[in-house]
């Protein structure tokens, strides 16, 4: 079957745009634009999530063998991404098209108001027909402040702008039920909801120039999937796989999306970093809010205990007895009276269910 989507997110992992001697594939990258463009003259909006810095910079710089390895990466990436970008940048020319850098930190998602303004500076972008191009900036995200991998940044970009389709180009054809150099290991075309324990499967290794690996991808897939978008995991290397994989002649695994769910709950869904509070629900709270078909509240009654100063609109974590994350909320009053209320009935609620985003993988 072909895909009608109108905004597509398409991210490009290090391993596409990278040869086996650690050096860019700037081949690779220019069929890519040529796609994308392609794409485009057909009236879609495209967003292009690209990793590849690290590399470009690796093609014009010698390190010094003392140099540590955070310093190292971003030594690479600050001296690269300019290259990486140019390229996109004369590549996309070539077609007509204008492209714009877009670089951004973990941190840029800690609050509603940095995320709505980064949402309209694409939205202006997208307005006038120019190609985001975005990428972590590695030259300040360190450890803690570091996406998990770019295939985090995409989803988190995808979930933003609501596109109608995530698109993971990888350097494999999609997610295997086994090693996928066994012979007898196949591609998993659909993965739905009903899907769970992605590790029997999925091999745990890392890429070879990439920060992440399959787990990572599934375990985001599911999440974006979970907010009602499709997601898409195909192979980068192959000829027109962009425009194959929207004709549905490309063999790839897809994420089936659920519902739709909305712009609160999606930035909810991607916030959990930022979580000022933590408020630990009872057994009972715990199986209602997983359970039931239905939308549920949470309220005081279900709750065991609160940890952290909040406010009102604050993001808030939910975890059960056994200390499991069960989802993120947003507060409907600060933790002072929050306190006051754990336990008793007849109140209101602490996280109504419309600001509520469960972990797919506890229901």
């Amino acid at each position: 079957m072909s895909f009608q989507y109108k905004r597509i997110i398409v991210k490009i992992g290090s391993n596409v745009l990278t040869q086996q001697d650690g050096m860019p594939d700037e081949a690779r990258m220019q069929h890519l634009v040529e796609q994308v463009a392609a794409l485009k003259q057909q009236g879609k909006e495209v967003i292009v999530v690209s990793s590849g810095a690290v590399a470009s910079g690796r093609s014009l710089i010698q390190l010094a063998n003392r140099t540590d390895a955070v310093s190292a990466r971003q030594l690479l990436a600050a001296v690269g991404q300019v290259k990486l970008i140019n390229t996109y940048s004369q590549f996309f020319s070539d077609h007509g098209l204008v492209s714009a850098q877009v670089l951004v930190t973990k941190e840029d998602f800690r609050d509603r108001g940095h995320y709505l303004n980064m949402k309209n500076c694409f939205q202006v972008l997208l307005q006038n027909n120019v190609v985001p191009i975005v990428n972590e900036n590695d030259v300040i995200s360190v450890t803690e402040l570091m996406f998990t991998d770019n295939d985090e940044l995409a989803g988190l970009i995808a979930s933003m702008l609501n596109a109608d389709a995530l698109l993971i180009l990888s350097n494999v054809n999609g997610i295997y039920n086994g090693d996928p150099k066994d012979s007898a290991s196949q591609v998993i075309l659909e993965i739905d909801a009903s899907t769970t324990g992605f590790s029997s499967f999925v091999s745990t290794q890392r890429s070879q120039f990439g920060r992440g690996g399959m787990i990572t991808k599934c375990h985001m897939a599911r999440k974006v999937a979970q907010l009602g978008i499709p997601v898409h995991i195909a192979n980068g290397k192959k000829q027109n796989v962009l425009l194959e994989l929207l004709k549905g002649e490309v063999e790839h695994t897809r994420f089936v999306p659920d519902k739709s769910a909305s712009g609160k709950k999606k930035w909810i869904a991607h916030s959990g970093t930022f979580a000022k509070g933590v408020i630990k629900i009872n057994e009972g709270a715990r199986a209602a809010l997983c359970t039931s078909r239905k939308a549920i509240s949470l309220l005081p009654v279900g709750v065991l205990h609160i940890e952290g100063d909040f406010q009102k609109g604050d993001i808030v974590k939910l975890i059960d007895e056994q200390q499991r994350e069960l989802g993120f909320g947003i507060a409907e009053y600060g933790s002072e009276k929050a306190l006051e209320r754990v336990g008793q009935q007849k109140q209101k609620p602490l996280v109504h269910y419309d600001y509520l985003f469960l972990n797919p993988e506890i229901s």
